[in-house]
């Protein structure tokens, strides 16, 4: 039950930024996003993966690489569109 828990939670998580991701690239609008929040998540997730390596845990290797997948592209978006002032 324990694993059910661990993948479901992993899945909810990872997927929590798609919505944020689709609505950035069709409309190309940029201006609420925080890039530091962006980068601090991602430094985050990408230590969760460290991490799921270390303990050999795929659930959390695979469910963060996904975030940091989700979030680079996130902040390249953010680093494409955003305007220049």
């Amino acid at each position: 039950m324990e694993i059910i828990i661990g993948i479901l939670a992993g899945i909810l998580t990872s997927i929590s930024m798609v919505p944020q991701l689709i609505k950035v690239i069709k409309e190309k609008d940029v201006e609420n996003l925080s890039p530091a929040m962006i980068s601090i998540l991602l430094v985050g997730v990408s230590m969760w993966v460290v991490y799921g390596f270390i303990r050999e845990e795929w659930p959390i290797i695979l469910s963060n690489a996904f975030s940091v997948l989700i979030n680079i592209t996130l902040l390249t978006c953010y680093l494409l569109f955003r305007e220049r002032k």
